[in-house]
């Protein structure tokens, strides 16, 4: 039975890339042809791609968290004898109207040049560490596959990836960054983005901790986020996101709160505590950890549901810092270091502990009004704090 590509369709007028979220369906299972088998994000929506084929799927010849052209072959699948593959770019397997799950249209598709050669599991993930996918038709092969030996070979004579000069080095992202690159540039292509400040005092943060440090209890940030939940639940506003059409905005009913997580060689993801509001205190706290620990593995949860992301700038020494709004959430809230702020009382002042907090947020979802309300109710939450 033959073997053929399966490809990202055009799924959007004018889009040229899309992300890859996840797969659906794994090497050995077998697809129908329209059923779902990965999840791809576009700057307007994440929406699950049907199958243009019914077969056996062989391989995934990509990754998860890559950026991908439209017409980028995705897997490999055996078919029934006499099915043709579809050209790159192409849109459902059938002419029924687009569906949510994939949107078609007549733009052109751009897509990345097909290798005239087979090129093994082993051998393309080796192509891919060193950024030779796209020259693999120039590495010689002893045979009619390219092999591992091959593409070391080639290197070993001198042959590279990338550009590199006497005057730089060409270094490959690490995937993540790819990712959160991707969601940055929709961050800044699809909303309009405002942002406010407010300063916290965090006198009664800092008595918790204490209370509840020699226990091993939450850190006074993962107190703060608690006090964001609160506020998120009467703040519909920044549990919205935006239709693609900018006509409706969709309200999550739940809380699924995004936390910036820091990794080795200044790498981020994001972690998730998805349904926040249904928990309580310690659940809360147990999660939060959780959902961090899975991160520092490399493991980005966000999503559509993603609303809104925290930032513990706070933890890099910074007291003040305007974030970047990360797609698909609609705003991000950085919290700072806190420090003593002169506060006059009578004559004198005295120091009160306070942080500032700024918040980035889309500006077509809410409005100055509605964000100093939002930021005004976190500030209440956290000035009111008690260990329970």
């Amino acid at each position: 039975m033959p073997i053929i590509s399966v490809r990202i369709p055009q799924l959007g007028e004018g889009l040229h890339e899309a992300l890859l979220v996840d797969f659906l369906k794994q090497p050995g299972d077998s697809v129908k042809r329209d059923e779902p088998i990965y999840v791809m994000e576009t700057d307007k929506a994440t929406t699950d791609v049907e199958s243009p084929y019914e077969g056996t799927l062989i391989e995934w010849t990509v990754e998860t968290g890559s950026v991908l052209e439209i017409g980028t072959e995705i897997a490999k699948m055996e078919v029934a004898e006499g099915v043709e593959e579809m050209p790159a770019g192409h849109g459902p397997a059938d002419s029924a109207p687009a569906t949510t799950s994939a949107v078609v249209t007549d733009s052109t598709p751009v897509a990345r040049k097909k290798s005239k050669i087979q090129i093994p599991p082993k051998t393309r993930k080796l192509l891919k560490e060193h950024g030779l996918l796209d020259l693999a038709d120039e590495i010689p092969t002893a045979g009619s596959k390219l092999m591992p030996a091959d593409v070391e070979a080639y290197l070993a004579a001198g042959g590279q990836g990338g550009q590199s000069s006497d005057d730089y080095a060409a270094e490959l992202l690490p995937q993540s960054q790819v990712t959160l690159n991707f969601r940055l540039k929709r961050g800044t292509q699809d909303c309009i983005p405002v942002t406010v400040m407010n300063e916290v005092d965090w006198t009664a943060l800092q008595s918790a901790r204490a209370e509840v440090k020699p226990s091993g209890g939450p850190t006074g940030f993962t107190m703060a986020l608690w006090c964001v939940v609160q506020a998120l639940k009467e703040h519909d506003a920044f549990r919205s996101s935006l239709s693609s059409d900018g006509r409706t905005r969709h309200v999550y009913h739940r809380v699924n709160l995004g936390i910036a997580v820091a990794l080795p060689g200044d790498q981020m993801v994001t972690a998730v505590v998805r349904g926040a509001d249904e928990m309580d205190r310690e659940t809360f706290f147990a999660a939060v950890a959780q959902q961090i620990e899975q991160a520092r593995d490399g493991q980005d949860q966000a999503d559509g549901s993603t609303t809104l992301t925290v930032s513990n700038i706070g933890k890099a020494g910074m007291r003040i810092g305007i974030p970047a709004i990360v797609a698909p959430a609609m705003a991000t809230l950085a919290i700072g270091q806190t420090y003593p702020l002169p506060v006059p009382e009578g004559d004198s002042f005295r120091f009160q502990v306070s942080c500032t907090m700024t918040l980035s947020f889309d500006h077509r979802l809410a409005n100055g009004v509605g964000a100093a309300n939002f930021m005004n109710r976190i500030k209440e939450e956290i000035e009111s704090f008690q260990v329970e």
